[in-house]
């Protein structure tokens, strides 16, 4: 992909962006399949995480024997370490979630995380952070709190697991970007495979173990394939681009996963969902216009 978008003549940042967002459109197909797993067929919430990224390691493991032991060279193993635990945690978070929260109201929640990333990338990465982006954040950061709505009495104590999540995964988005600056993203993507089954093994040990079947199977499956590609665009995104610039692309996760939960759960948000949304991908598309206007200058 990133050879064909460089031999048409665009921009890193339009690269980014379009990594961004096809990762967006497979966690939203991962997320849907989630939720159907833990919520719809009952299985453990710790158990459908370990499966996921199981099957996802075994899918991918044709990729890493290619990969093979250069591709884990590293002067930064305790980073890798440090973010494939942020990230366990994260998951974990959020498949509880999952099960217990309609899916558009955690993708709003979700929505929290590129407030985080940005104040990260300004302190702990020293990007430079402009102010038409730190604008565009905080008013998409506004229209994920529209939809939450925790004044309202459908908020629930469950709801502050994707929040949970979404602190982890800003901290493993600023550790991405800090190992990509030295590493391939490919040596990234390989310690997230390898290390997070064993870690996620752990958490369903204590709830116990649940080996899926049935239709619970085809969702883990589709779940376990679907994320080990979109971890990989997911990295190469940060790779290509700032943190602080293609985290707003992130946002376009909410309508995708709108759509697809409506598809698939005939699930309704309320009306605040289009007020956010409009604000969310409002603010996504002016970052988008402000910051390709200055990498073609």
């Amino acid at each position: 992909m990133t050879q064909l978008l460089t031999k048409n003549g665009a921009s890193p940042a339009l690269i980014g962006a379009a990594y961004m967002v096809f990762a967006g459109i497979l966690f939203a197909l991962v997320n849907i399949s989630v939720q159907g797993a833990a919520m719809h067929y009952g299985l453990p919430s710790s158990s459908v995480a370990f499966w996921q990224y199981a099957i996802a390691l075994i899918l991918g493991g044709s990729w890493l024997l290619r990969l093979g032991w250069t591709g884990f060279a590293t002067r930064n193993l305790a980073i890798h370490i440090f973010r494939v635990l942020a990230a366990a945690a994260g998951v974990q978070l959020w498949v509880l979630g999952l099960k217990y929260v309609p899916i558009w109201q955690a993708i709003a929640l979700i929505m929290t995380s590129p407030f985080f990333v940005t104040i990260g990338a300004s302190l702990f990465l020293r990007e430079s952070v402009s102010a038409q982006r730190w604008l565009a954040t905080l008013v998409g950061f506004a229209g994920g709190m529209i939809i939450l709505a925790p004044w309202s009495d459908s908020f629930t104590v469950a709801a502050l697991f994707p929040l949970a999540a979404a602190a982890l995964w800003a901290l493993v988005s600023l550790l991405t970007k800090r190992l990509t600056r030295t590493e391939a993203p490919d040596t990234v993507t390989a310690y997230l495979l390898v290390l997070l089954t064993p870690i996620n093994a752990v958490y369903a040990g204590f709830e116990g173990f649940v080996v899926p079947t049935g239709p619970a199977l085809w969702l883990i499956l589709i779940a376990g394939g679907l994320t080990a590609v979109a971890q990989l665009a997911l990295t190469r995104a940060y790779a290509v681009s700032d943190a602080s610039y293609v985290q707003p692309f992130d946002h376009l996760k909410l309508p995708l996963n709108v759509l697809f939960g409506w598809l698939a759960f005939q699930y309704v948000p309320t009306g605040n969902l289009w007020i956010g949304a409009a604000l969310i991908i409002g603010a996504s598309m002016f970052i988008l216009r402000q910051e390709t206007r200055e990498y073609t200058s």
